[in-house]
């Protein structure tokens, strides 16, 4: 059976996405335009649209459409900001956050992912994408971002991303205990932070921040 992925991607944004709170507009074309069919793993292509996390190499996953585009529309992205993506994973929110933002930085310790999403971006012609292949608890910044997302969730709140971010800069993170977790934005103002918790979720975590494990005898 022929998809017609036009039409499926107009589904998912109307009866998915902007059911679901999201309602920045900017965000909503985003979705409307990047080919989320073109980053989606072979085999699930026909699924690219589906209300689900889809599997990805390395036990990682692509987020659901309607936590893509809450993800999106919380960190508020201008067309001037330089924006930090923590786990390219997929490369699907990568071009999202290329179109809405002037730069984006975008590291993953898989170098299968960052090369794959490298030609994808290539091909697309996106040119405002910095991809590293990297992890993000041994990365140092040159400089601070306007916004900085992280498609993994983490067990505790990593200081060191906070302080990556510009004043007045938002920060996306899931953070808590599988299979419960918490979406927050956190905006840098001044030398403190203020929080903000969005929604409840459950995403793989990002490597080196997983829960400790616990013992009993």
């Amino acid at each position: 059976m022929t998809i017609d992925f036009q039409q499926a991607r107009l589904a998912m944004v109307e009866q998915q996405v902007r059911p679901w709170d999201v309602l920045d507009p900017r965000v909503l074309e985003t979705l409307m335009t990047v080919r989320r069919e073109d980053f989606v793993p072979a085999r699930h292509r026909k699924l690219a649209f589906a209300d689900l996390p889809l599997p990805l190499e390395h036990g990682e996953v692509m987020m659901k459409p309607v936590v893509e585009g809450r993800m999106l529309q919380a960190m508020a992205i201008e067309p001037g900001d330089e924006v930090l993506e923590i786990g390219t994973g997929s490369g699907f929110i990568t071009a999202c956050l290329a179109a809405l933002a002037r730069d984006v930085t975008s590291l993953d310790r898989h170098a299968d992912f960052v090369e794959r999403t490298r030609a994808r971006l290539a091909s697309d012609g996106i040119t405002n994408v910095r991809l590293e292949t990297a992890d993000a608890f041994a990365w140092q910044p040159t400089h601070g971002f306007d916004a900085i997302c992280v498609t993994g969730a983490v067990a505790t709140d990593p200081e060191r991303f906070g302080a990556w971010l510009k004043p007045g800069g938002r920060l996306f993170v899931i953070h808590g205990q599988s299979p419960v977790q918490e979406a927050v934005l956190v905006t840098r103002r001044g030398e403190g932070f203020h929080r903000e918790s969005l929604f409840e979720t459950d995403v793989p975590y990002l490597h080196g921040a997983e829960p400790a494990p616990h013992f009993s005898l």
